[in-house]
């Protein structure tokens, strides 16, 4: 790392506007998509599809210029510790407001089994309203059935799940060992141990796929299957996404130690990855404990 004393300024950049102008319109489009897709009836001119998909590469596009320069400027040793600091803080505080975002869907579920359920069935003093407008709704979880009257079920723990569990926890080592081989300096080692966690990380998220396919195809379970469907979905669906993209991190982690990019001392950019790889396994074994196993 770079001894200079002085704090870095990097010159005016567009990439900051262009960002929020790439996240809106893939936060219109998502949300215009998810509509469409859960809507009975298919609509004319659909379009949240493809304002999503737009968002994303405007996104794409925005980390892969951004980033550029980011890189360049380590690479020019112009952080300085004190710019190093802030990029750790910076980190940090990302990844708290993070767990906010679970914490909030996680609460979600919560509610719904703790409080909204056992209300509907009569507990406390709601006795009344459960005699008078639902009499036959039992407190059970999950919800199979539908607002729509149409039968569902539940996805099972001891499958693809738990294959997915052992997975990111696999991940969580091998992430490990590589950080421990570059902190030694062991560069062969450096590349096998995150190579293998970048092809556990693509291995999940194909699992995960097919476990979605496995839902639509034979459970009957989606986003509009009720408070169970929508917030099984919500969960592993944004839970999914994360991955993503931490094994694109983790991805150009690997091409940037191929290239010798990083030295014991000088590694942040390969400590953030890794932060946040042990931050979306330790979401996942929230999710797979009160998700799928109880």
């Amino acid at each position: 790392m770079s001894g200079t004393p002085r704090y870095y300024v990097p010159h005016s950049s567009v990439w900051p506007i262009i960002g929020s102008i790439a996240l809106f319109v893939t936060a219109f489009g998502a949300v215009n998509f998810i509509q469409q897709s859960t809507d009975k009836v298919a609509t004319e001119g659909e379009f949240g599809a493809l304002i999503f998909y737009a968002g994303l590469a405007m996104v794409a596009f925005m980390m892969f210029g951004w980033f550029r320069v980011v890189i360049m400027e380590s690479m020019q040793g112009l952080v300085s510790r004190q710019l190093d600091r802030s990029y750790r803080m910076g980190m940090v505080w990302f990844i708290v407001s993070e767990v906010m975002f679970f914490a909030a869907f996680f609460g979600t579920l919560f509610y719904a089994r703790v409080i909204s359920v056992p209300w509907l069935a009569g507990a406390g003093h709601r006795l009344e309203t459960h005699l008078l407008l639902w009499p036959d709704f039992a407190d059970v979880w999950p919800l199979f059935m539908t607002p729509g009257g149409e039968g569902t079920q539940a996805m099972g723990a001891w499958g693809l799940p738990l294959i997915n569990t052992m997975i990111l926890v696999t991940s969580s080592l091998t992430v490990t060992f590589a950080h421990w081989a570059l902190k030694k300096g062991r560069r062969g080692a450096l590349i096998v141990w995150l190579a293998t966690t970048v092809t556990l990380g693509f291995t999940f998220l194909t699992l995960q796929v097919v476990e979605y396919i496995h839902a639509y195809s034979e459970l009957g379970l989606s986003l509009g299957s009720g408070i169970y469907g929508s917030t099984f979905f919500m969960l592993t669906g944004f839970h999914g996404a994360h991955v993503t993209l931490g094994a694109i991190m983790l991805t150009v982690m690997l091409l940037r130690c191929i290239k010798g990019h990083f030295t014991p001392d000088n590694h942040f950019a390969f400590e953030a990855a890794s932060w946040y790889w042990h931050f979306v396994d330790v979401v996942w074994l929230f999710l797979f404990t009160f998700v799928y196993w109880f």
